[in-house]
């Protein structure tokens, strides 16, 4: 069954436009999760609708072998939004692949096996990217998976560097962890991982399907650690999700000693012509508008407001857009009644934390709101 069943029936959603969804029956929602970060620039952003119809009617697809101008231009984009030297772009179509590619480029390129990653971690569901996420659930009825794979505490220096050795392909990082609770990295956690890296050869890889494009309030959640004023630059990045307004796409981006040495890859569809034009109008909007901008300004005013009132929660933490609620009881009983009682749709991030990635689009008066449902929901229910 499709859709988010909070009552008897399930939502089903007919159309949306900006920060809003409308379900079949006529009902608007406000969209607080964007369908895990996919539409930074709103729902049908025009740009972006007039981009797709406008390719969809020139050329639906042809492989990647012939050039397409399309996909030339999202390269020369990718490049050119992507931190430190990461120039090297290779287009695929979700954000598993674009993390599978990473942990193939860094074997590859290094002559490494072993790969360490974080506890708490999700990467993705395909068999190398289900490997180095963490929790048992995603990963048990499909054991075995990849050998050589170590997790270490998120945000645990010491425990990083007596795991990253001579031997390790690839250590995978998100910036801030998603799925595993809205946890950002401590200060200088990245900074270390950085050293400990290249002291070992390691390709130092961040997973920033669900932080970047400005979510966390800049282009990349590892430009906010500042290393000589220039954020952390790994060896390879990935990014997906919001890459083209919710169309399938997802892109893997290399410092050139890794894609010298990466070996043979590919994917029928990799750089659909459609999708790429999707891309390049969202990068386009992303920038002209600033919304990296706006999602700092507008995601402090919200956490401020959060912390702030007199709503009784464990935690709230995170940057920009991408906020974790933590809360007293279970996170599906919050999100049901943020839906049925307030039209606000959110997603979970565990059992006790609300997680809020709405589009990069949202302004202060969708922040009240949200804190208002919240506070409706969460305050009385301390009170009794």
């Amino acid at each position: 069954m499709s859709g988010f069943v909070f009552s008897e029936k399930p939502i089903s959603i007919a159309s949306g436009e900006g920060v809003y969804l409308t379900s079949e029956a006529g009902d608007q929602y406000l969209d607080a999760g964007a369908s895990y970060a996919c539409t930074p620039t709103g729902h049908c952003h025009p740009s972006v609708v007039e981009a797709v119809q406008e390719q969809a009617g020139e050329l639906l697809y042809v492989q990647g072998s012939y050039p397409v101008s399309a996909r030339t231009d999202l390269h020369t984009r990718l490049a050119a939004l992507a931190p430190g030297d990461l120039e090297n772009v290779w287009l695929c179509n979700s954000g598993t692949e674009a993390n599978e590619a990473a942990l193939k480029f860094a074997r590859s390129a290094t002559g490494g096996r072993k790969i360490v990653a974080a506890k708490r971690a999700f990467h993705g569901r395909t068999a190398g990217t289900l490997s180095a996420t963490w929790k048992p659930k995603y990963k048990k009825p499909f054991e075995p998976l990849l050998e050589d794979i170590e997790f270490v505490t998120y945000g645990d220096s010491e425990e990083l560097a007596a795991a990253v050795d001579d031997d390790t392909a690839a250590l995978i990082l998100e910036p801030i962890q998603g799925e595993g609770g809205i946890h950002p990295a401590p200060e200088g956690y990245l900074e270390t991982a950085r050293e400990i890296t290249e002291e070992t050869n390691t390709a130092l890889v961040f997973d920033e399907i669900q932080t970047g494009l400005g979510r966390t309030g800049a282009t990349w959640a590892c430009q906010h650690e500042a290393v000589a004023g220039a954020g952390v630059t790994p060896d390879i990045l990935t990014s997906a999700k919001g890459l083209a307004s919710g169309l399938p796409l997802g892109a893997t981006l290399c410092a050139d000693w890794i894609a010298d040495d990466a070996g043979p890859h590919g994917s029928t569809f990799s750089g659909n012509p459609v999708v790429c034009a999707a891309a390049n109008a969202t990068i386009d909007v992303l920038v002209d508008d600033d919304l990296a901008g706006n999602a700092a300004e507008v995601g402090n005013y919200l956490q401020a407001q959060l912390e702030e009132s007199e709503i009784p929660l464990r935690d709230v933490r995170g940057e920009g857009l991408m906020v974790g609620v933590e809360v007293k009881r279970g996170a599906n009983r919050v999100l049901r009644d943020l839906a049925l009682e307030h039209q606000i749709l959110a997603l979970p991030a565990g059992r006790t934390v609300v997680r809020l990635l709405p589009p990069l689009v949202l302004e202060r008066e969708h922040a009240d709101d949200l804190v208002a449902a919240l506070s409706d929901i969460l305050a009385p229910k301390a009170e009794s």
